[in-house]
């Protein structure tokens, strides 16, 4: 985030990440809707250190802001947990100038972290176990989302893989298989269990060609001096 310039940022939800602690544009905000609004209210009152965003309430498929008015918009798992995701994304294609950037955060669900919750959701319909991850949200895969990027007219910049360790609880086999991270990055980087991806918005310039009819003026020749030059007025009769 320190990297994109401009003047106004905002974030989509998950109050508890600072996604633009590391951003230097002078107007960041961070959009809450109305069920995780009080929450961070509260949250900020308590805090002893003065948070440099402003939080706003809205819909995430309504924001307060004009067309082409915000250089940069942070979805961490954002779409995920929106009942709309397309709707939430074509608003920030709308909100955003030419060149801006998006930077959207999800869980893989090609991923073990993936396979772990759907083979639990599957044991819960039968009355055993219990999720390891929140059941709220949907988990959005990779390729499924750069085609709604780029139906939108958003062309990926980069894409960072993370999290290849299985989904385990006790900490002492999470360390066992931290090998996997450092296998994971090299030889199968598609299916971390989280991902992370920026997205410029192209805006395509259009030029208007005059009819091919229409013959361009032909210039005017313009009369030419010769120096030098004298008329012999006298002749032999």
């Amino acid at each position: 985030m320190s990297d994109v310039f401009g003047y106004h940022a905002i974030q989509l939800g998950l109050s508890d990440i600072d996604g633009l602690a590391a951003n230097r544009m002078p107007h960041r905000w961070l959009a809450l809707d109305q069920a995780e609004l009080p929450a961070a209210q509260d949250q900020a009152g308590n805090s002893s250190k003065t948070s440099e965003r402003s939080i706003l309430g809205c819909d995430y498929a309504a924001l307060p802001f004009p067309e082409q008015s915000i250089d940069l918009v942070v979805l961490p798992h954002t779409l995920e947990l929106h009942r709309d995701a397309h709707a939430c994304l074509r608003e920030v294609e709308r909100v955003l100038v030419p060149e801006g950037r998006v930077v959207v955060c999800g869980l893989n669900p090609a991923s073990l972290w993936g396979l772990r919750q759907r083979r639990a959701r599957l044991l819960r319909r039968l009355g055993l176990g219990e999720l390891f991850l929140p059941d709220a949200g949907e988990f959005i895969a990779y390729w499924r989302l750069r085609d709604w990027l780029r139906l939108l007219g958003f062309e990926v910049e980069t894409v960072q893989f993370g999290v290849y360790v299985p989904a385990l609880r006790q900490s002492a086999w999470l360390q066992r298989f931290r090998w996997m991270d450092r296998a994971g990055a090299r030889w199968w980087p598609i299916f971390g269990a989280a991902y992370c991806v920026t997205a410029v918005k192209k805006v395509r310039g259009a030029r208007l060609l005059e009819a091919s009819w229409k013959a361009a003026p032909s210039p005017q020749a313009a009369p030419i001096t010769i120096a030098n030059k004298t008329r012999n007025t006298q002749g032999n009769d």
